[in-house]
């Protein structure tokens, strides 16, 4: 994966004398890294992973986007100048409390600091933190967020984290959902070694986000079984998970997204034996934090100026996932790409 596509010794411009934090070493921060790079910026790039790519490494399995193409793009930033401050989790207000990436911190960073230091100052941090289901049972023993399961298998065996702090895999498992994060999390429980795996989506393998396709091949060619019109909505069990009690649906009218609402059927209900589920309901904007009259969206994205991807902070811009919402990792390239035009053009005036 290629971040400097548009910069060439010929074509590089004279170094300006600015210097540029960008909060984020995903898709957004790498593609925002280029483009600054290649206008003669100084760049310094914070994660708080030990290593640039973001989800490219820690959380998309490797068969999906190949880690050595992202490594490969990371070496051509830091061969152009980019400096990574990797294990680093800069934060805005008070320091964070939940975030799997703090298994892997070293060091923290306030973003007020950066605010101070820099001429300008790019947020790039995505979505890392994965929607609950909000049903009984959820903090049960065996109830895991599918992201946070992939992200402490690959840690692990990216050599990052020590092998009791991944989540174990039973026999039976449940992956919730029916996008992509639900397809990866299913074949890594059918690579770990557990011997069934359903995965249960509320609409039918139509509307699943991950596409029919993808599913017929990647999950039920494989011994996977993909239940439509299913919702769990309690994980039972004494002191870990033993059963999940589910209700069947149908589709009604549409809904916001477009795509017709699952409705409950009334006296539907009934509980099969599982002693491990992986929630992939989507994700949510993870920002560093409140502060500097940084505004939100009411779902928790990074409030933009649509013309210059600049938020309401003067010098603060931000890009990606945190802005857009979970999107495909091209979309996230792109915005951090077209945020880095916008940086260099406030920076020259």
């Amino acid at each position: 994966m290629k971040f400097l596509l548009r910069c060439r010794p010929n074509t590089k411009k004279q170094p300006t004398g600015k210097k540029v934090a960008i909060v984020g070493a995903g898709p957004a921060g790498l593609g925002a890294a280029g483009i600054l790079l290649c206008s003669g910026h100084e760049v310094h790039i914070y994660d708080a992973l030990p290593e640039p790519g973001g989800l490219l490494i820690f959380g998309i399995p490797p068969f999906r986007i190949p880690r050595e193409g992202v490594r490969e793009g990371v070496k051509e930033l830091v061969e152009a100048g980019a400096r990574f401050y990797t294990s680093t989790f800069v934060y805005c207000g008070e320091k964070p409390h939940e975030h799997e990436a703090l298994l892997l911190v070293k060091n923290f960073v306030d973003l007020k600091d950066l605010v101070e230091r820099y001429d300008a100052v790019v947020i790039t941090t995505g979505t890392w933190r994965s929607r609950s289901l909000n049903v009984p049972g959820e903090d049960l023993p065996g109830v895991h967020k599918a992201l946070d399961y992939l992200f402490r298998i690959y840690a692990h065996q990216l050599g990052y984290l020590p092998k009791d702090k991944v989540y174990p895999t039973g026999k039976k498992v449940l992956v919730v959902g029916g996008g992509l994060t639900a397809v990866d999390a299913a074949l890594e429980a059918k690579l770990q070694g557990a011997e069934k795996v359903v995965v249960a989506y509320r609409r039918t393998i139509n509307e699943a986000p991950a596409g029919k396709r993808t599913i017929e091949t990647e999950l039920i060619a494989k011994g996977v079984e993909f239940r439509e019109l299913l919702n769990p909505v309690a994980f039972l069990g004494r002191d870990k998970l033993e059963r999940v009690r589910f209700v069947k649906m149908k589709l009604g009218a549409p809904d916001k997204s477009g795509r017709p609402r699952p409705e409950p059927i009334p006296g539907s209900e009934f509980e099969e034996e599982f002693d491990t589920v992986l929630v992939a309901a989507g994700e949510e904007p993870t920002p560093p934090g409140t502060c500097l009259g940084i505004e939100f969206n009411p779902d928790g994205t990074i409030k933009v100026d649509e013309k210059n991807m600049c938020t309401t902070r003067r010098g603060v811009f931000a890009a990606g996932d945190v802005v857009t919402g979970p999107s495909l990792i091209g979309k996230a390239l792109a915005s951090g790409m077209r945020a880095a035009q916008f940086v260099d053009e406030y920076l020259r005036i």
